[in-house]
Parts: C-alpha cells; structure tokens; sequence
C-alpha cells in the first residue's frame, strides 16, 4: 500500500456500491469525492451508454484511462472507478501505486438483483445480464484482487457498516 499518497480508489463491478459507499465515506473522512464515469460524462457532454454507441468500448476505455491518469495524481481524494478500469495494466499499475485500492466484492448473482432494470449499463445491453455478469466476473475479479490492499464483501452490512468497516481498516493499517 503506498502510504505517502491519501487517495482511496474503490474498484469493483457495476453495482457493487462504489459511488454509494465512497460518497458517504468522502463524507466521513472530509474528502473528495469522484466518480470516474461521472467524470467522463461531464467532459464529453453525454451518458457513458451514448460513448460507448459513437466510440465502442475501446473508444471510451481510452478516456477512461486519461481521467485514471489525471485523477490519481491527486491529493486526499476518494475515487469511484468503472467497473471496467483495471483491464488497462497501466490503470491498475496507476491505482496500485497512487493510493490505497479497495475492492468492493459481490458475487454476479448479487450484482444481477442490484443492476436489474437500471438504465446507463451499456454493457448489459446484449445478451442475458446475469450471463454476462458472470462472464465480467470470472475476467476481473482476479484484476480487482491483483492490486487490492483491502477486499471488503459487500453483501450483507448496509452502507453505514461498510463504511464503518473501511474506516477502520484504514485506520489499523494507518
């Protein structure tokens, strides 16, 4: 864990509660809190699914791994990454060395319950989502995992809990 950086990177797949819990832990810890995708969205004026429709996922990968650049070079910052962020290595070298990396755990079948119906995942656009989620599962869980100083499970503790949990955490390794 590099110490000499007060960044938390929260990692994780869709769903697994990365914006949620960051923006009430950037809240507790009196930081700043950034959504990647958000991030993305404000500076090309449209929805991540309307990049992914004109650029394709590479397209916007692309960008995903600029703002990673930019982003991570800053100070006391809680950042929500996509889901998708670490199948760059140079993301996951920039997120492993920048800050302490957090990985939001959930099994595909929880992620399928809290993703059902929800607008703006362009990912799950073709095919059976629960499927497909398996499938983005069995790829990056073990990328997650690679570079993560704390794997948090997110099933069963509400929001309160897991930030309570990261706090602590954070503060035992401190």
């Amino acid at each position: 864990m590099n110490s000499s950086s007060h960044n938390i990177f929260l990692i994780g797949l869709m769903g697994a509660g990365k914006s949620t819990v960051g923006k009430l832990l950037a809240k507790k810890l009196d930081r700043r809190f950034l959504d990647a995708d958000h991030v993305i969205e404000e500076r090309c004026g449209v929805k991540i699914p309307i990049i992914f429709e004109m650029e394709g996922e590479a397209g916007f990968r692309k960008r995903e791994a600029q703002v990673i650049n930019e982003l991570t070079n800053e100070q006391d910052l809680i950042l929500a990454t996509g889901g998708g962020a670490v199948l760059f290595p140079e993301n996951r070298r920039l997120l492993s060395e920048r800050g302490t990396v957090i990985y939001l755990h959930a099994n595909p079948t929880e992620l399928w319950h809290r993703t059902k119906g929800s607008e703006g995942r362009p990912l799950l656009k073709n095919g059976d989502p629960k499927k497909i989620l398996e499938n983005l599962y069995t790829i990056r869980d073990p990328l997650y995992r690679e570079i993560a100083d704390y794997v948090i499970e997110t099933g069963k503790p509400s929001v309160n809990q897991l930030v309570h949990i990261l706090i602590t955490q954070l503060e035992l390794s401190a």
